[in-house]
Formats: structure tokens, C-alpha cells, sequence
């Protein structure tokens, strides 16, 4: 076996089947699959087999690309019985928003009622 490429991304090892993962559903662009450390009754991640490192970079560079993670995270959504409660898709972009995996990701969460959210209150 091989050692795993340093420059990989975590989520781009789950993409590979490298580390298991939970998954929801998937397209031929996108895969979702359930947080490890959720932060919602329901929280999944859709990420795009392409690796992008934020929702801006992505944006900017294949803006239908970001429309199937936003597609699919609503299918999600579906799947998971959010929609007629309502669901939240958020972005991390960059460490001081909380983006811990440089492989832009939405998480899609839901399942019960969601607090506000801005300011860190640690």
C-alpha cells in the first residue's frame, strides 16, 4: 500500500473510498455524506469530487460546479425529511470561520431547532 499523498485532503480520501464514510448520496460530481461530529440532529457535508479550497474559489471557477453542491444538498435535505422543518446550508470559509478541511464543503443541517449563529460566545 502506498502512502497517502500529503497534499490530499481528508475529504478527498473519503471521495477516494480511502476512509470510510457515511453516505448519503451522491452524484457524478458531488458526494454527501454524514459529520462525524455532528453539531445537529441532522448534519451532513456535500462536498464536489473536485477539490476547490472555499465557496469563493469554487464560485469563481465553475460556477455550475457550485450549483450542484447547493442541487444536492437540497436533495439532501429531502432524503433526510428537513424540508417541510426547514434546514440551514452553511460555508466555512477560512480558519476564522471555522473551516478546519480546505476542500470547500457545505454542511446541511437540521432535525430539530437550530440556534442563531455569528459571534463566538467561547
Amino acid at each position: 500500500m502506498t502512502e497517502p499523498d500529503p497534499s490530499e485532503t481528508l475529504f478527498e480520501r473519503i471521495i477516494a473510498r480511502e476512509i470510510p464514510a457515511e453516505i448519503v448520496h451522491e452524484t457524478d460530481t458531488t458526494l454527501a455524506f454524514r459529520d462525524i461530529s455532528p453539531q445537529a440532529a441532522t448534519h451532513v457535508l456535500v462536498v464536489p469530487k473536485t477539490r476547490y479550497r472555499n465557496v469563493g474559489e469554487l464560485a469563481a471557477a465553475d460556477p455550475a460546479l457550485l450549483a450542484e453542491v447547493i442541487t444536492t444538498a437540497h436533495r439532501v435535505a429531502e432524503l433526510e425529511g428537513l424540508v417541510d422543518g426547514g434546514y440551514r446550508v452553511v460555508f466555512n470559509t477560512g480558519s476564522d470561520a471555522g473551516q478546519t478541511v480546505f476542500h470547500v464543503h457545505a454542511h446541511v443541517l437540521g432535525g430539530e431547532q437550530l440556534g442563531h449563529f455569528g459571534r463566538y460566545a467561547g
